[in-house]
């Protein structure tokens, strides 16, 4: 076996994407793949191994549970799909009852492993994994709004035409319809957006509220844009928890706008969402209690509320 380690769950277009960029990445050794439908899960395993010599060394193979032990990480991605007729709480319900299966088989076979939830809706089911495998809450991390986050950077920097980079941003809350954006703490090059906004050689011809607004309006609404126009999202993802894997993995002690358990942050506790943490070898190292604008603590415990009133709906 090799290290590190990573093993995902699930092989449909969310985690091969993942596997894929994990592959070129190279902070992974090992990659194992886990699927309901076995010979899915090889077929995906022998086609990267082809790619081995354009990459780093690493190993991809398929297995059973048995052989995600030694994983340092476990990547849950799988999840069941909406059917026609069915409730938001029925898929929930569903989603949780698949990790109820899940979750005891990873915690037999790498009980060590920090879990990492990219399955919808991330911060419902991160808390589920969370209460299931009984880990503490800094080894059980959502995906939450790095995906979110990264498509406001984008938004920001194509309108600013500045590298993406150069952007500093965060959508926090939930990974869904109730997030919010951070205007107070969003810069270009150290420079907060609206003083940036003021110093454009376009300020005169530009509204730029108007933009801001149309910006988080794009970044909202680019998940349904995009199925709309292919019928799944998936290597954004695959790029984000790449991403995430890689803060892990190699102790970096990055901050990243992940899921994770709430703690006494605007009067908010017991729930998963989206804040800047300090991620690394051991999972979530802290979280930061971001400043908020009084606007902005409004929509967090908004978007907060309406998570705690769906668990309660689902029995968590």
């Amino acid at each position: 076996m090799l290290k590190p380690k990573v093993s995902i769950i699930g092989c449909g277009n969310v985690g091969i994407r993942y596997a894929y960029s994990l592959m070129i990445n190279g902070c992974a050794r090992e990659i194992t793949l886990v699927d309901y439908f076995k010979e899915k899960a090889e077929g995906e395993a022998l086609d990267l191994s082809h790619g081995a010599p354009f990459t780093p060394p690493v190993n991809v193979n398929a297995g059973t549970y048995e052989d995600i032990k030694g994983s340092d990480l476990v990547v849950i991605t799988a999840g069941k799909k909406q059917k026609q007729g069915q409730t938001r709480i029925d898929l929930l319900k569903d989603n949780i009852f698949l990790f109820k299966s899940i979750i005891p088989e990873i915690m037999k076979y790498a009980p060590d492993a920090i879990l990492l939830v990219a399955s919808n809706p991330v911060d419902v089911l991160t808390y589920a994994a969370y209460k299931i495998s009984g880990k503490d809450s800094s080894k059980v991390i959502g995906s939450g709004t790095v995906l979110d986050s990264a498509r406001f950077r984008y938004e920001i920097a194509k309108h600013c035409n500045i590298d993406p980079r150069s952007i500093h941003a965060y959508i926090l809350g939930e990974h869904g319809d109730s997030e919010l954006p951070v205007w107070s703490k969003a810069t270009v090059g150290g420079v907060n957006i609206e003083n940036h906004c003021f110093l454009c050689d376009r300020k005169d011809n530009c509204d730029h509220k108007a933009i801001l607004n149309e910006i988080f309006t794009n970044v909202k609404n680019s998940a349904y844009t995009i199925i709309e126009k292919k019928g799944e999202t998936s290597y954004g993802i695959g790029l984000s928890l790449t991403r995430i894997t890689e803060a892990i993995l190699l102790n970096e002690n990055s901050v990243l706008p992940v899921s994770v358990m709430v703690k006494d942050f605007c009067g908010i506790n017991d729930v998963y969402l989206s804040l800047p943490a300090v991620v690394n070898r051991d999972g979530i190292r802290q979280v930061q209690k971001i400043e908020l604008s009084d606007v902005e603590k409004t929509a967090f415990v908004k978007s907060a509320n309406m998570l705690k009133g769906l668990l309660k709906e689902i029995g968590l």
